[in-house]
Order: C-alpha cells, then structure tokens, then sequence
C-alpha cells in the first residue's frame, strides 16, 4: 500500500480479494490505516464484501473448547453510512453467523463504527478500553461481550 491518499487506498482495497487475504494480513492491512481512513474505505460494495468475509470467516475462527457448553446469540451493530446487524450464535460448542436481525433475544448486543469493528476483529483494538472510550457500546450481558475475544482466534498483525 504505497499511496495512503484515500482514494488510491480505497481502489487499492477494492481491488483486493478479500477471501484470499489471511486474518494476519488483514490484521496488518487494518493496523496500518488510521481510523479516518478505515472510515472511508468502509463505503457501497467494499463495506459489504468486507463485513461478509469477516462474518464469514467467524465460524473458521471459533474455538469450541473455549466456549464450552456456553449457548449465547451475539447481535453486532455496525453503523457506519447505514448500520448493518449480524448475529452470531454460540450453541455448546458450535457457532452459525447469519446477517440481519433475527426474532431472538441476544444475550448481548455490542454497537460499533465501522472502523472500530474491524480493529476489534483484527486484533488492533481492545474492547475494555474501547468500551470505556464510548466507541463500542454494550448492551446486555456485559461479562459476555468482555470475554467474546477468547471464543475465537484473534489475528495478531
């Protein structure tokens, strides 16, 4: 990524196949933007082919014998241009995650930007202070969100 202007940037992004990015370089790819210009990548078609591929890697990422006999329904709230719902459900051992929002009651519902949720997946934000800097809001089982980040392999840039 030579050029940091945002338009290069994004079209440099676009251009990239997300499905054969690994979680380390995506990692690596989120780490080095700053906030402003994960914004401003996360627009149309690149913000849902990214959110897809991160949904849809979760089942990949999951760690069945860190969660246990634990059953739970994550709702996720990315706002950005337009806020976007996923659900994650967490039944003894296995994990489903579906797009929209389902009839079901979440244990906890955690609300974040775009920028903000993809350094979380990433690796590159902790949630405890994102929490406390009010860039990530929970709502629910408070314990739960906190301790999402060991129910899955969390890539390291």
């Amino acid at each position: 990524m030579a050029d940091n202007s945002s338009g290069n940037l994004t079209a440099e992004l676009a251009g990239l196949d997300f499905a054969a990015v690994s979680p380390e370089e995506f990692a690596r790819i989120v780490r080095g933007l700053s906030a402003k210009q994960l914004g401003e990548m996360m627009h149309g078609e690149l913000r849902s082919r990214v959110l897809g591929e991160v949904f849809g890697r979760m089942k990949q990422q999951f760690r069945p014998e860190a969660a246990g006999a634990l059953t739970a329904l994550i709702r996720w709230k990315i706002t950005g241009d337009s806020e976007v719902v996923y659900e994650t459900s967490i039944d003894k051992g296995t994990c489903t995650v579906g797009e929209g929002r389902s009839e079901a009651e979440p244990r906890t519902t955690l609300v974040m930007g775009d920028a903000e949720f993809l350094k979380l997946v990433s690796g590159n934000g902790n949630p405890v202070t994102m929490f406390m800097m009010r860039k990530l809001k929970v709502a629910g089982d408070v314990g739960l969100a906190a301790g999402l980040t060991r129910y899955f392999d969390i890539p390291k840039a």
